[in-house]
């Protein structure tokens, strides 16, 4: 009896004890990306899988880690769900290089090809077999598969170097793959760590588990690098044609890193970078940025330190710049080995008319494709004037409906998406939705499916027209909407909300490198969701036309495809160069590129070299070109240790005792930096170029150009002459750059090398910077 009560008690104690350990607050886990050096495995295991795992790694055998992903291709190393005790822990093994928290990134969100100079007839198309032999992997939101784009109707076999696979889940069985959309992943650990198990699998409605896309980003992104050729592709009528890729024949690779309304996880963007790079992709396009304004240090930044990798095996990576502009300092994706697109327009427009009561008409820009207004002239009201600023904006909730049914609305631009206004609009009552741009916007208009009758104006019109409201007794206007415009004057223009310079990180380095179509791009969109993205959006349609640096950053993963299929033994580095030192500078009235922000002419800083121009892409004449070794030497420069730059490239790395200049990385673009406090006003930077062109005996001269008012600037080239022989196809030069003194804003110009037949252009920026 008494071993009995015995028994009970310690029973009873022990779930009490149990109860209580339950009861108390677990210490919070994230998700963090641990990089290690993988030399340091023990011999004992057989893989580094096994020694992540294990007691020995963790050095508690209580808690061994699980990680949720394994890298081993283009990066070393683990993530998993920690708490703040084992991250710490882990920060002290001598064998992990780097320890960083897991975050959320955002996506950046047909007759671009002929604007770019791609033609049917000899040429670049012609000549790289449309980018028939090489893979472009898509880190997005997952494909659509049904597309016609995706059609591999008169495609060769599957390239024999592809091993990727197509990964199946709901919606998405091996079959939708095929020698056009040759491999399809999905990668949702980090995002399930993040946002719970369920967080897709109990969200089915609006999201697949698998490489199905929900959102529409990534099936549009894809097609508009490598769509297959599609006869009477339109949006609603709007932008009629045939709808093809920059590089048609290339073949997709879909890599699922983002999640609708819900972002992408750092984690998995490693993960598709990592499996990316291991399957055997040639180009690689990421419209992805950090997008909360601040710039990681490249270490934590895993597009940087994932496209390192990927560089460093021959993987071109493009990325979009970011949708932050115009404002100074916006520019994303800041690697020397990234290629950074910033967006603009192209000569194609959709434009549609606001008419005010008193005949006065003012032009904008709308993909409006329902029943258009009456004839008869309409009540205009501005909410803004009486109720505040959520009235203003359009915000949900904030109209009056005895205030607006049966009225056009002024909404201003800002704080929620263009199209969600017109939606409060509708709800409201309104019948249509006049949509002005704020100062930050300018006169930079994009077009937009919206759910009513609607148009998005400049800044300028907007106050003109709310002027016209406040100003009348009985103000009223109508919409007319106008169709396709095509052969618009002047394009391309920067766009407004494309994402500028200088470069936040190192401002030794010019970014954005270049600018490509990126305004009212049309491409596949998926059946998942209606064209505005809105949830009461039941439309359904093939294509949609978006805008964004995420649709310019294609364009060039596109270009970069024809480039690699013609020319196979160029290295991302020379592609780059390629596509930068033959951009254009002007528009198609042969006058200097404009800022649709302010309607200036636009500088280095929101262009980078210029505009996409791949007529003259495919023979450059001479390239900028780099290795693994320069990217180390940069990184030395501008102040990184080595164990630090070991968490970049996976391989130990040593700094020469003298610091060499960051400027002398052998760019494309040469951006001089000076310190406001310092008494030098010269600095000489090196570069060195290569012949690639067809004659191997070439003599080149170089020119300085500087832009009008650069007064006090002073650019120097020795020597100023470059001859090249089948021995010889490589030479340096130095140029020396002397400013008059600190200037408020960054002063620029032009070097070209020119042997009569090619010009190779460089931007050369020079700015003044404040010492940390």
């Amino acid at each position: 009896m008494a071993s009995s009560s015995l028994s009970l008690l310690l029973s009873f104690l022990l779930t009490l004890t149990l109860s209580l350990t339950n009861s108390l607050p677990q210490p919070e886990r994230k998700t963090y990306i641990v990089r290690v050096n993988p030399r340091a495995k023990p011999t004992i295991f057989t893989s580094h899988s096994h020694w992540y795992a294990s007691s020995a790694f963790s050095s508690d055998s209580s808690q061994p880690i699980t990680p949720l992903h394994v890298y081993d291709t283009v990066f070393h190393g683990f993530s998993a769900s920690l708490d703040q005790t084992q991250a710490n822990s882990l920060r002290q093994n001598p064998s992990v290089l780097a320890v960083y928290e897991d975050r959320v990134r955002h996506l950046h969100t047909t007759r671009s090809p002929q604007f770019l100079g791609l033609r049917t007839q000899l040429g670049l198309w012609s000549l790289s077999d449309y980018g028939s032999d090489v893979v472009v992997g898509v880190l997005d939101t997952g494909v659509w598969p049904e597309r016609r784009s995706f059609s591999d109707r008169n495609l060769p076999p599957v390239p024999a170097t592809w091993r990727g696979e197509c990964e199946t889940g709901p919606g998405f069985s091996a079959s939708a793959c095929n020698k056009k959309l040759v491999g399809a992943r999905f990668f949702s650990k980090g995002h399930s760590a993040k946002y719970g198990k369920d967080a897709v699998a109990g969200n089915a409605s609006v999201e697949f588990l698998s490489p199905r896309d929900a959102d529409g980003h990534g099936t549009h992104t894809a097609t508009t690098a490598a769509g297959s050729i599609a006869f009477d592709a339109n949006f609603s009528g709007y932008a009629a044609g045939v709808a093809k890729g920059v590089a048609p024949k290339a073949r997709v690779a879909a890599y699922k890193v983002c999640w609708k309304n819900q972002g992408c996880l750092d984690s998995d963007i490693l993960a598709g970078f990592d499996k990316a790079v291991s399957d055997g992709v040639n180009v690689i396009s990421v419209s992805i940025g950090g997008g909360d304004g601040v710039a990681s240090p490249y270490y934590l930044d895993p597009i940087a330190v994932g496209s390192y990798g990927a560089n460093s095996r021959g993987v071109f990576v493009a990325t979009s710049a970011g949708n932050d502009g115009p404002s100074p300092l916006s520019v994303t994706n800041l690697a020397p080995w990234l290629t950074t697109v910033g967006a603009g327009t192209i000569d194609r427009s959709f434009p549609a008319e606001i008419v005010l009561g008193d005949g006065r008409k003012f032009s904008g820009v709308s993909l409006y494709a329902g029943k258009p207004l009456s004839d008869k002239m309409l009540s205009i009201v501005y909410p803004g004037r009486t109720g505040g600023l959520s009235a203003s904006l359009c915000m949900e909730n904030s109209l009056d409906p005895k205030a607006v049914a049966g009225k056009i609305v002024i909404c201003d631009r800002g704080s929620s998406p263009r199209v969600a206004k017109g939606l409060v609009v509708r709800d409201a009552g309104g019948v249509g939705m006049v949509l002005a741009n704020g100062a930050t916007n300018g006169e930079g208009l994009v077009g937009d499916a919206h759910v009513l009758p609607a148009c998005a104006i400049g800044a300028n019109e907007g106050d003109v027209i709310k002027s016209y409201v406040t100003s009348s007794a009985n103000p009223t206007a109508t919409i007319v909407f106008k169709g396709t415009l095509v052969g618009v004057k002047p394009a391309p223009v920067v766009a407004s909300f494309s994402a500028r310079g200088p470069n936040g990180l190192s401002p030794e380095l010019l970014k954005p490198d270049l600018i490509a179509p990126g305004v009212n791009i049309l491409a596949a969109w998926t059946d998942a969701t209606g064209p505005t993205g809105l949830e009461t959006d039941s439309r359904k349609t093939e294509f949609n036309i978006l805008s964004g640096t995420s649709m310019a950053c294609p364009h060039v993963s596109g270009a970069a495809a024809l480039l690699k299929s013609a020319h196979p033994d160029w290295s991302p580095a020379a592609i780059r160069s390629a596509m930068m030192t033959t951009a254009g500078v002007n528009d198609n009235q042969n006058e200097q590129l404009v800022d649709e922000a302010t309607d200036h002419v636009a500088t280095p800083l929101d262009f980078g070299a210029g505009h996409l121009n791949l007529a003259r892409a495919l023979d450059p004449g001479l390239v900028y070109d780099l290795e693994d070794a320069d990217y180390v030497s940069f990184l030395c420069a501008i102040g990184y240790d080595a164990r630090t730059i070991q968490v970049i490239t996976h391989v130990p790395v040593t700094c020469p005792r003298r610091k060499q200049l960051a400027e002398n990385l052998n760019y494309p673009s040469i951006s001089v930096v000076f310190s406001q406090t310092s008494g030098s006003r010269s600095k000489t930077v090196l570069r060195t170029v290569t012949n690639v062109g067809t004659k191997p005996e070439a003599i080149y001269n170089a020119k300085v150009e500087l832009a009008s008012g650069m007064n006090g600037l002073k650019v120097a080239v020795r020597p100023e002459t470059l001859s090249f022989t089948k021995a010889a196809r490589k030479q340096s030069f130095a140029v020396t750059v002397t400013a008059a003194g600190p200037t408020s804003t960054p002063v620029y110009g032009y070097l070209v090398w020119s042997d009569g037949e090619h010009e190779v252009r460089s931007p050369i920026v020079v700015s003044w910077v404040q010492p940390m």
